[in-house]
C-alpha cells in the first residue's frame, strides 16, 4: 500500500519523485527571489516609505508568484499527477481541477 509524504509517494519498495535536481532548483531560486521581494517591501513599510512605491512592489511580489506557480503547473504538474498524487484518475483529476480553482480564485 502507498503511503504519501510531502511530494512523495513511498510505495512499499520505492519512493518516487516528482521534481528533479534541476527543476527544484530553479522552482527555490524563484523562492529565494520572492523572499527577497518580502523582506524588501517589509523594509519599505519600516521606512514609511509612500503607499503607491509600496503597492507597487505588492504587485511585483503578486506577479512573482504567479510566475513560480505557472512554473510548477508548466513542468511538474503531470509528473507529480503520476508520481505522488493517490488515487484513480479521476480522483486526481478532481484534486487538480480544485487547487487550479483555488489558485486562480487568489490571483
Amino acid at each position: 500500500m502507498a503511503t504519501r509524504t510531502k511530494g512523495k509517494l513511498a510505495t512499499d519498495d520505492t519512493t518516487l519523485h516528482y521534481l528533479d535536481d534541476d527543476a527544484k532548483k530553479a522552482l527555490t531560486n524563484r523562492l529565494a527571489r520572492l523572499e527577497g521581494h518580502i523582506r524588501f517591501l517589509r523594509g519599505m513599510v519600516e521606512k514609511h516609505r509612500c503607499a503607491d512605491e509600496i503597492l507597487l512592489q505588492v504587485a511585483a511580489v503578486k506577479a512573482a508568484i504567479n510566475q513560480f506557480s505557472a512554473a510548477l503547473l508548466d513542468h511538474e504538474l503531470k509528473a507529480c499527477m503520476k508520481s505522488c498524487m493517490e488515487g484513480g484518475a479521476d480522483e486526481r483529476l478532481d484534486k487538480v481541477t480544485k487547487v487550479l480553482s483555488t489558485l486562480l480564485k487568489q490571483s
